[in-house]
């Protein structure tokens, strides 16, 4: 099994180029705008800190359920398929103003049908009556709810949770978990803070392209390195 370092790496370098401008990405600055920033990033860091822990778990077991060389030539498929797909959405897709706007409409709907169902409050009022809440129910408020659940299920089966399951069949699940945890803390929190505006201004076509080209090169260095027996 490879070193901690080496997996942690891995999946540092991964997670921030497979996150940065993704739809979470977007959803959370968009969130944040809307919300207090601290639930805001509270319920989407939970929400993939969780994710990252299943998917490196499911990874982990994949080598005692099947050969460790099957697990091997699917994790390196993998990585070649992943670095394919991004290097295609790099030079096809239109960029990240229509995907920026895809889940800003989709959460302006979602707002819409919330607005309608009760009486809307202003930011303050919302602000003074979490003040005289508990801190633990605060941080399971329904805006912490919201940005876990829109997070959990939008990683859900996402490029980056299906390669970060193979990282971690081929290698060390530690530094895998450390390295994806931090990736997701280091670009959501960057959502947060820096809002529709960073957002905005991040250019999708060479965060896939260097996503695409980092794939190729862990595909192509795990074709050339050994299976562990």
């Amino acid at each position: 099994m490879s070193s901690v370092v080496q997996g942690f790496t891995k999946s540092l370098a991964m997670t921030v180029l497979s996150e940065i401008g993704d739809k979470t990405f977007f959803a959370a600055a968009i969130l944040a705008m809307r919300h207090p920033r601290r639930l805001v990033l509270s319920g989407c860091l939970a929400a993939l800190i969780v994710m990252t822990i299943l998917s490196v778990l499911v990874g982990w077991t994949a080598p005692n359920l099947m050969p460790r060389k099957w697990t091997h030539n699917i994790t390196t498929l993998l990585f070649f398929g992943f670095g394919l797909w991004s290097l295609w959405d790099a030079f096809t897709n239109e960029g990240e103003a229509e995907e920026l706007a895809e889940v800003e409409a989709k959460m302006d709907a979602d707002m819409k049908t919330n607005k309608g169902n009760g009486k809307s409050t202003s930011k303050d009022d919302d602000e003074s009556k979490k003040q005289s809440r508990p801190l633990l129910l605060q941080f399971f408020s329904p805006i912490f709810l919201k940005a876990f659940s829109i997070t959990f299920f939008g990683e859900w089966g996402d490029k980056s949770q299906l390669a970060t399951i193979g990282l971690a069949a081929d290698e060390n699940p530690i530094g895998v978990v450390l390295g994806g945890i931090i990736g997701q803390a280091l670009c959501t929190t960057a959502a947060v803070i820096g809002g529709k505006t960073l957002a905005s201004q991040i250019s999708e076509k060479i965060v896939a392209l260097s996503g695409g080209v980092l794939f190729i090169v862990f595909g192509i260095q795990s074709f050339l390195s050994p299976v562990a027996s």
